[in-house]
């Protein structure tokens, strides 16, 4: 009796197998949900880049050959990548800064076939965020989402250009948020997606179900370039700062706090006599600094900043470095045991006006910045104004030029173009940074 019953219900199965080879199209009489309509919509604002580079050739890097004849310049190309149109009207195109760095040329492909050479408005090598601009009409922008509301397990879908195929779209969910500390940036904040991101995605768009753009597409972790489930893009919350800002004044203004620190570790923590370990504790404070200002003291232990934990001082560098100036923040500090809260705002790099002229004869017509309440290792010399029938631009000197070396020398501080200067001959070498890229200009 049990074999037969067996047998009966064997035969159904068989039976019944046809019948599920193919998925229904509708659920009791309800179609099934798709990221078409939204991708109709989206599709049309992310972007094909590619650019092409001008390179010596191996002859003319040489000082022997350049002194016969003149350089033999050759044309390559550089890299190929995504953007995404964020303003329609003003053609205004964000993508990652290591997809047009170094470009002499940048194209802009449409998904309707449209060609457009691009602009290079501004770039920031250490968030990775660039603006270009194309002059077209009948573009379409995405809309902005929040990418501060994102949760961890939110569907989103990675829009880009991988391995030059053309226009191309993965799904996935937020994997973590806040991502730091993986060295691929020098500031980091980023979206975790195991949406597919490869080669060619970069500066292409993740958008949320509503087709809402929320995060830039930069990066991947994989042991061969690709992808392993583990992608990661800029919230556009921070990309639209860094826009802002290249937009207004060419270049990111990070806000300046004025404190150096270390990390609080359980040894240093037991010799204080502190009841916590995780933290930085201040080591050193800028004088007239927002940070002495608002009273903070030496050997203060900073544990939170606008509410977000501060395990490392390399947590606090990098927070800090993702706001602008004049940005109001919150420090949670620990002092003497006790837990204490003090707001300030962040400061705004500054600079002292010196004339070129008396550097050097050669640099009349350019008034030279001194960056005066940065430290070390971010402060610079910076171009504010030059004389367009100035010898110096001639030789390719321009306003914002950050002059960072003079011949083989680093140098931040006037005096030490002063000094260097006056031991050139009859040519005056600079290195200057521009865009984030280190040029040197001969002026004679």
């Amino acid at each position: 009796m049990l074999l037969r019953t067996l047998l009966f219900l064997l035969g159904i199965g068989l039976i019944s197998a046809p019948s599920m080879a193919s998925l229904p199209t509708a659920v009791n009489g309800q179609k099934l949900p798709s990221l078409a309509p939204m991708l109709e919509q989206a599709n049309p604002a992310v972007v094909n880049i590619s650019t092409t580079a001008i390179v010596d050739s191996r002859y003319d890097r040489d000082p022997f050959f350049r002194f016969f004849e003149s350089p033999r310049r050759q044309i390559r190309p550089a890299s190929l990548g995504s953007g995404v149109i964020i303003d329609a009207e003003k053609g205004l195109v964000l993508t990652n800064h290591h997809v047009i760095q170094g470009a002499e040329a940048i194209k802009v492909s449409l998904v309707d076939g449209r060609e457009f050479d691009a602009e290079m408005l501004g770039s920031d090598k250490e968030t990775d965020v660039a603006v270009i601009k194309i002059a077209a009409e009948n573009l379409t922008a995405l809309p902005t989402g929040d990418s501060d509301a994102l949760r961890v397990g939110d569907f989103v879908v990675a829009i880009g250009n991988p391995f030059s195929l053309g226009n191309s779209v993965t799904s996935g969910i937020v994997s973590a948020k806040g991502r730091q500390g993986l060295g691929i940036e020098k500031y980091e904040d980023f979206i975790q997606t195991d949406a597919a991101i490869n080669p060619g995605n970069s500066g292409g768009a993740l958008v949320n179900l509503r087709g809402e753009l929320i995060g830039v597409n930069t990066a991947i972790l994989g042991p061969s370039g690709g992808n392993v489930g583990i992608g990661f893009a800029i919230p556009i919350k921070l990309a639209l700062n860094v826009m802002e800002q290249l937009l207004e004044f060419g270049e990111v203004r990070r806000g300046l706090l004025g404190v150096k620190g270390q990390d609080l570790t359980p040894r240093i923590a037991n010799a204080l006599g502190l009841s916590t370990n995780k933290g930085v504790i201040i080591t050193r404070i800028t004088e007239n600094s927002a940070a002495e200002k608002a009273g903070v003291k030496q050997y203060d232990i900073i544990t939170h900043l606008n509410g977000r934990r501060i395990r490392s001082n390399g947590e606090l560098v990098n927070q800090l470095g993702l706001l602008p100036g004049n940005s109001d923040v919150k420090l949670n500090l620990i002092r003497d045991n006790r837990e204490i809260t003090i707001n300030t705002r962040l400061d705004e790099p500054s600079y002292k006006k010196y004339s070129g002229f008396d550097a050097h004869p050669y640099l009349k017509g350019v008034i030279i910045g001194e960056s005066s309440n940065l430290d070390e290792e971010r402060a610079h010399l910076k171009v504010q104004q030059i004389d367009t029938n100035s010898r110096a631009y001639y030789a390719g000197l321009r306003k914002g030029d950050k002059i960072v070396g003079v011949g083989r020398y680093r140098i931040f501080k006037y005096s030490q173009l002063v000094d260097l200067a006056s031991r050139a001959g009859r040519t005056l070498p600079l290195t200057i940074e521009r865009n984030n890229e280190n040029l040197l200009l001969f002026i004679k």
